[in-house]
């Protein structure tokens, strides 16, 4: 029988990361400058392993293999039967690379895979800001002219954003996540990156990191002009208030933010995943008998053939509810 399923993140060092992952949340990190902690992960060679429950030590990738029905409902799986999302942490001490990620049209010519994700601003500094889509008027030549010049990132609508703040990233969306932030990221499971320019840096090794100059060009949305971030209109509920972050016909995402003690259930055959942005919440179903608890920086998976779940949330607690469609 299958339960509310939590999972031990992994972490990746990224020449932009850092410490903060250990700093907000008390993640134990290895040494480092840890840039991603992978969530919830069906990539290949990275799968997350079970941490809670009676399938402890199982990890997502013999899940899919027996039991994709029970975890998926009606949800699509992505390529070769894997978890339709990919969940993660960033930690952007640095600015990352400027790139894009193929869109469907494209990914098989370009032998990478789709990639359409949000950002959630879970911390930023004062002066953060993200660069997703082109300036007003940018064409197709300018944007390669200032590729062989270095000063391509002219060609990149610069966003402000703070605490709170989201960004939808359809794949063909040129993108990068400025200095000074963490961020939770919901994805297709993918791992497709085009590199367009990464600020002259070196990288972990000593040595320049590959562009993808001819693939970026092929993938790039040139009529993608300076998209805004998603708007903060909440509704409210009985002891919460909640807004819609995606629509999309990959994954919905919707934040619920506790003003006090209380609950919320969640009906339907759906698969979904729980993150909490802040405070603490406590999940549970009526058939399992197994509550999983999350704190600020947590992930749960719930699967699809869960009926009747039941989230309890401490006062000031905020979480994101993605359901995979």
């Amino acid at each position: 029988m299958l339960y509310p399923l939590v999972f031990q993140p992994i972490f990746k060092d990224r020449i932009w990361g850092g410490r903060e992952l250990e700093r907000l949340y008390g993640k134990i990190i290895p040494a480092g400058q840890i840039g991603e902690a992978w969530e919830i992960s069906d990539r290949p060679g990275d799968a997350s392993v079970i941490a809670n429950g009676s399938l402890a030590g199982k990890n997502l990738r013999w899940m899919m293999e027996n039991h994709a029905a029970q975890i998926l409902g009606g949800a699509k799986p992505a390529a070769e039967n894997r978890f339709p999302l990919l969940c993660k942490i960033l930690d952007a001490r640095e600015k990352l690379s400027l790139q894009v990620h193929p869109p469907a049209s494209k990914a098989d010519e370009l032998k990478g895979e789709p990639k359409t994700e949000m950002w959630f601003i879970a911390d930023a500094a004062p002066d953060a800001s993200l660069y997703v889509g082109l300036k007003n008027g940018v064409t197709r030549a300018e944007f390669e002219k200032k590729i062989s010049d270095g000063t391509v990132a002219d060609c990149f609508h610069r966003i402000p954003v703070k605490t709170g703040d989201t960004m939808f990233l359809p794949s063909g969306r040129v993108h990068a996540i400025g200095d000074g932030l963490v961020i939770f990221e919901i994805q297709q499971n993918s791992d497709t990156t085009y590199r367009v320019f990464d600020w002259n840096r070196v990288g972990l090794d000593g040595k320049p990191r590959e562009l993808h100059v001819a693939q970026s060009l092929a993938s790039i949305d040139y009529n993608d002009f300076e998209p805004k971030l998603v708007p903060t209109n909440y509704r409210q509920g009985p002891n919460f208030k909640f807004r819609q972050l995606v629509e999309d016909p990959l994954f919905n995402v919707q934040e619920l933010v506790f003003n006090k003690d209380g609950s919320v259930k969640l009906s339907g055959s759906f698969l979904r995943i729980i993150a909490v942005t802040k405070g603490a919440a406590k999940i549970s179903d009526d058939s399992s008998g197994i509550v999983a608890e999350l704190k600020s920086g947590d992930f749960c998976l719930i699967p699809a053939s869960l009926k009747n779940v039941e989230i309890k949330a401490a006062a000031n607690t905020s979480f994101l509810v993605t359901e995979a469609n």
